[in-house]
């Protein structure tokens, strides 16, 4: 039986608007005032999720409580998984004449501000939730043309065939700004009826006393950098609902939580990930060849090193090309830094005299899942669901996740509405728990299509690498596809595979040119990132020590490589001795490498205050 619907809308929107922020516009700086520290180990992290404040004198007496909002269905996050799950929720709702009221939070200021991917997307999903959505003007305006795949050496390019039925084939799908398809999406669903709220990122999971989940609550605001509340402190709101569903995208903050309470993990292998850079760049039009598609693995990483490029012609009204370059996680060498394999890659003969004469216009990074099939949690609890990329769905060998974000949200609303309308439904728990999503998700061609691909991304373990990942592909995929008998497994969580400094050689990168490769921090400042400069570090450290006396005495300071932010920096300490670490929170993308790459798993990545981070324009 469905909730009664709570208060208006409009006093949901009330609560959020009294929750708003004032946002400084200031220029981004990655580097913040080095403080003096006289103690042994200088204090890092202030955040209340490592110093809980009713053990802070500084918090007495203040007001916590928190105001609720009732919803039949509360979805985190605004990207294509999320935003299905609403749109399809309301149209069943539509279709039966009842009443379903679903809230969406998401963390960005604007919807699709924070979605960043290559993107080259298929159809599927998007025909089946809206069959009309060429009427509709869906921004997808690049119907792929032409498909090109290249293995690259330091100065050559193989061409290598693209044989029908691979999952490298593209015919049929289109080359998107993903972001711009994001924003259409919401307003599809807010004419549906969807209560969706930018810029307020749920920071918290709440529980009924069953143990089940009762909902989320937004971010408190309005707390000073060293933790102490602001005279403009607020606390979040409480949005309490019969089913979460949590569609954070890759490595979401609160579905790791989730994972260790109810167990989510104990049945499938680690996850994998890869960390994805991207670029948009204006070319001359002579070079301009809208719907190709180029992919290539290679040069500059060794074969050992998983990992590759795209470089994507936009038909967007002007000469625009997206181009991009992902590194797999789970790389050994510590000095390898993944924006500056990224910066050397576009020095390719085959790659540099597309971007000559060009200007570059955008750019970001974003973590992404890598595992498969095999690296899927339960998907279910008591209260809640995970869905999209959240769980990890993306199908590794297309470089495609936006056709299974979106059908995993469907089938999910699907499953969920059913017992909402279900007036003899006898839950065990107040939190429903929607155990046929997943069982429908195993039936629907989401699954059939992860579980072939499956032993792709694993067979490049072996001694030949990426080539050995190809030859597999080549006769097992294409031949069988992937009806083998057997599931290859990962070696292990990406954080234990990364080597001691010294047993690994340093990498030398070549300088920028400030014409076609450049550096960090021109390239994040186009990313339009920004944070409230005072408010706590949203990237908290377990123990503040462990960054000196483990990861930059073992592993040199791999942070301050594989951060594609300039987030982190080791400084010297004031006394000349030793070194500390300086986080620069306000640079941060909210790409999640470093909460999974970390070798001493002590960064754990929490959301800031709502509306901060970047500010994509169809990334």
């Amino acid at each position: 039986m469905l909730l009664q619907r709570c208060p208006s809308a409009g006093r949901a929107r009330q609560c959020f608007h009294a929750l708003k922020l004032i946002k400084k516009d200031c220029l981004l700086s990655p580097r913040v005032s080095r403080c003096a520290s006289t103690a042994a180990v200088p204090r890092i992290t202030t955040h209340y999720t490592i110093h809980p404040r009713d053990k802070d004198k500084r918090w007495e007496g203040v007001n916590m409580e928190r105001f609720a909002e009732e919803a039949d269905v509360v979805i985190v996050g605004a990207g294509p998984a999320g935003l299905s799950a609403a749109i399809r929720l309301k149209q069943l709702a539509a279709e039966h004449n009842r009443e379903v009221r679903v809230c969406l939070v998401e963390k960005a200021s604007q919807i699709g501000a924070h979605t960043l991917s290559g993107a080259c997307v298929e159809p599927r999903s998007l025909e089946e939730l809206f069959p009309d959505w060429k009427e509709r003007g869906a921004p997808l305006h690049t119907p792929v043309t032409e498909d090109k795949f290249g293995i690259l050496t330091e100065t050559s390019r193989i061409p290598v065939p693209i044989l029908p039925g691979l999952p490298m084939v593209n015919h049929g799908n289109y080359i998107v700004r993903l972001g711009h398809l994001v924003s259409w999406l919401g307003e599809q669903a807010e004419a549906l009826g969807v209560e969706i709220y930018p810029g307020y990122a749920a920071a918290e999971v709440l529980f009924h006393e069953d143990g089940s989940v009762k909902g989320i609550a937004t971010n408190d605001v309005g707390i000073q950098k060293d933790g102490a509340p602001k005279a403009t402190f607020e606390r979040g709101l409480e949005l309490h609902a019969k089913v979460t569903v949590f569609a954070e995208g890759c490595h979401g903050h609160l579905a790791k939580q989730l994972y260790k309470k109810y167990n989510l993990r104990e049945n499938c292998q680690p996850q994998s990930y890869g960390i994805g850079l991207k670029e948009l760049w204006t070319i001359d039009e002579k070079k301009w060849k809208p719907g190709r598609v180029e992919h290539t693995v290679g040069w500059p990483l060794d074969r050992h090193t998983y990992g590759g490029s795209f470089l994507y012609h936009l038909n967007e009204r002007e000469p625009l090309v997206a181009l991009g370059f992902v590194v797999g996680l789970d790389y050994q060498n510590p000095y390898l830094n993944p924006f500056r394999e990224f910066q050397r890659w576009k020095h390719h003969p085959s790659v540099q005299p597309t971007l000559e004469g060009g200007k570059r216009i955008a750019y970001g990074a974003r973590a992404l899942n890598e595992g498969g099939i095999q690296s899927i949690p339960k998907l279910t609890f008591p209260g809640g669901l995970l869905i999209g990329c959240s769980p990890g769905l993306l199908n590794v060998p297309k470089i495609k996740g936006t056709h299974t974000a979106m059908k995993s949200g469907m089938v999910a609303s699907e499953a969920i509405f059913s017992q909402l309308i279900n007036e003899n439904l006898q839950s065990k728990t107040i939190g429903l728990d929607v155990q046929e999503y997943e069982e429908n998700l195993k039936k629907s061609w989401v699954w059939k299509e992860l579980y072939a691909v499956r032993n792709i991304r694993p067979s490049c373990h072996t001694v030949l690498g990426v080539y050995g990942g190809m030859i597999y592909t080549g006769i097992f995929y294409w031949l069988l596809r992937g009806m083998e008998p057997w599931t290859l497994k990962h070696p292990g969580p990406d954080f234990a595979q990364l080597k001691p400094a010294k047993d690994c050689t340093p990498i030398e990168y070549p300088k920028p040119d400030g014409k076609i490769s450049f550096d960090l921090l021109s390239s994040v400042a186009l990313s339009g990132t920004n944070h409230e400069h005072d408010q706590p570090p949203h990237l908290t450290l377990k123990d503040d020590s462990v960054p000196v006396s483990r990861n930059l005495a073992v592993f040199d300071g791999p942070e301050q490589r594989f951060c594609p932010a300039g987030v982190y920096e080791y400084v010297p300490l004031e006394t000349g001795e030793g070194s500390r670490l300086q986080i620069n929170a306000q640079n941060c993308v909210h790409c999640k490498t470093c909460d999974i790459k970390d070798p001493s798993q002590n960064i754990n990545w929490v959301v800031p205050e709502g509306g901060g981070g970047p500010a994509y324009n169809g990334m």
